[in-house]
């Protein structure tokens, strides 16, 4: 994909400034390093969310601008989370983002045999013990920020004692929970992930890229920091509630025999955007209660989700260029995100005519059919035009018109009148209701030498309308998305699904132009003087026209 594609070029082409890119700047004019290895290691435990898609900008993006390379390994180290389709969906998501790894996709369980013999030599030097103690104990022994923990009664066993009782969790021997492997390093430690951490814990489940071969499986901040090693990752990128981590991660590089130069973990502030969550967990259990449609709903803040709903990849790199990368923590506005999209669909969607809450107009001076022109875009003359039929019966937005109104009211008036969109000047001369009284059918006159002009005898006409004929159109189903949550902050709230904006999907039923039969599935439209659509990718189809709100035209306070 050309970074042209979407029309951001000129801000994706400049290098981004920050202190990551000034730490690899020093680090090539010292010669510490020679090239950039990144990487982006997501757990395949759910699909990613707005969140990664910063993390993926800045790893690809950090290889890309220095000529370097970056993998996508996935840190599957827990099998009873992970599957297959979240491995799938997360390859896609970064293909379609814009980026393409180093070689092939990479695992953390290609290095199981490695990190198990890894395991092997810390226990041989002393540095790794098998403990008995239950989880609950073991969160009693650790102690708390303000307390020291006290040592296992089993932290002082032989290496041999160790080896036997590793060979027995690695038989399955053990059962889950009887026995983990843990650092000795400091119980004492004033940082909580040094006061022996857990390495590998039992877990008999059937792993999808390893089957039934372990029994055993090492943990994240075991995982992790030899994957970088033994792929010669020189930047590990982590945001900053790992930062403590990095003790840990120095400790089991420099205590095992592998290759140096050893990689350096750098820590900048998650992306927390305002009214979303960005936990999986919570994600999953908004998609298990089936307050949402799956991972991809449009109203998710997933990147499959923004897709679906006509989010651009251009605006999602060009979102996370503009918020810039920190260590200082901080709540995005969602209409920052918002501002992206629009500023890319209003240069490249083509623009079409939609009318969402539909009431029938009848030209009554009009006779036959004609068929008008219009530019698929204002300002690109490049991206061509489109027929529109214009015929005696025509549809128009039921808010477009009033039997009465004031005159900052702009749209179709009883008595006055308007022009429709790339057409004609028309007059509203009366109405026809329904028993309820409401309004069936506006009765008008056009002036047929208005096509393209304003009226002959210098009549003024302010107000301009989008219209669908009522002959040649498509009938569509359109969703209109407004915010999941009705706060702020939903991560914060004990129950999420107590929060849920139950006005977060409304649906509406109408007519969309002729042009817009074979529409492509997340191709952006701006519907003129409606907002900014695309053809849902999941139910749309020819004979089902269904039109997802992407985002409004203005931002809305």
């Amino acid at each position: 994909m050309s970074n042209t594609e979407h029309g951001l070029d000129n801000a994706e082409n400049t290098r981004p400034h920050n202190f990551i890119t000034q730490i690899i700047d020093e680090d090539l004019a010292s010669g510490k390093h020679k090239e950039v290895y990144t990487r982006f290691p997501p757990e395949p435990n759910g699909y990613l969310h707005i969140g990664h898609a910063k993390s993926i900008c800045l790893n690809f993006g950090i290889a890309k601008d220095y000529n370097g390379l970056c993998n996508l390994r996935f840190d599957d180290t827990n099998p009873l989370k992970e599957d297959v389709e979240y491995v799938d969906s997360i390859k896609e998501d970064v293909e379609w983002l814009g980026f393409k790894w180093a070689g092939k996709v990479h695992y953390a369980s290609d290095y199981f045999d490695t990190l198990y013999d890894y395991a092997i030599e810390l226990i041989k030097k002393g540095l790794a013990y098998v403990d008995e103690l239950s989880p609950e104990e073991m969160r009693e022994y650790r102690g708390t920020l303000t307390e020291p923990g006290k040592n296992s009664p089993y932290r002082d066993r032989t290496v041999e004692e160790n080896l036997a009782l590793f060979e027995k969790m690695k038989n399955g021997e053990f059962a889950e929970g009887k026995a983990s492997l843990r650092a000795k390093i400091d119980m004492a430690s004033p940082f909580m992930v040094m006061r022996d951490p857990v390495l590998y814990r039992i877990k008999f489940a059937k792993h999808h890229q390893t089957g039934d071969k372990w029994c055993i499986y090492p943990m994240y901040d075991f995982t992790h920091c030899i994957s970088d090693a033994l792929e010669r990752i020189t930047h590990s990128l982590c945001t900053l509630e790992f930062q403590d981590n990095r003790r840990l991660y120095d400790w089991v590089l420099d205590n095992i025999s592998i290759e140096r130069p050893l990689p350096h973990q750098y820590e900048f502030s998650r992306l927390n955007l305002e009214g979303t969550l960005t936990s999986k967990r919570k994600l999953l259990k908004l998609v298990e209660d089936g307050i949402v449609d799956g991972w991809n709903d449009p109203r998710m803040p997933t990147i499959s989700g923004l897709r679906r709903r006509g989010y651009t990849p251009a605006s999602i790199r060009e979102f996370c260029r503009r918020i810039g990368v920190t260590k200082q923590d901080n709540v995005v506005e969602y209409s920052a995100l918002e501002a992206c999209i629009r500023d890319d669909l209003n240069q490249n969607a083509c623009r079409a005519m939609a009318v969402i809450d539909p009431v029938k107009v009848v030209i009554e001076n009009f006779e036959g059919e004609e068929i008008l022109t219009a530019p698929n875009h204002p300002n690109r003359p490049e991206m061509g035009e489109r027929q529109l039929p214009f015929t005696k019966e025509i549809y128009i937005d039921r808010a477009d018109f009033r039997e009465e109104a004031n005159k900052q009211y702009k749209r179709l008036v009883l008595g006055k009148e308007v022009r429709l969109r790339n057409a004609y000047v028309i007059k509203a001369e009366r109405v026809e209701k329904d028993a309820k009284g409401e309004i069936t059918t506006i009765f008008c006159t056009y002036d047929p030498d208005t096509l393209g002009k304003n009226p002959a005898d210098g009549r003024k006409v302010k107000g301009v309308i989008h219209w669908v004929s009522a002959l040649h159109n498509h009938p569509a189903e359109f969703r209109l998305y407004d915010k999941l949550f009705t706060v702020s902050n939903p991560g914060a709230e004990e129950d999420i699904c107590s929060v849920v904006n139950p006005n977060s999907l409304v649906v509406k039923h109408g007519f969309v132009e002729q042009s817009l039969g074979n529409a492509a599935a997340e191709k952006g439209y701006q519907f003129e003087r409606e907002g900014y659509f695309c053809a849902d990718s999941k139910d749309s189809r020819p004979e089902h026209l269904v039109f997802n709100l992407t985002v409004s035209l203005k931002e809305s306070f």
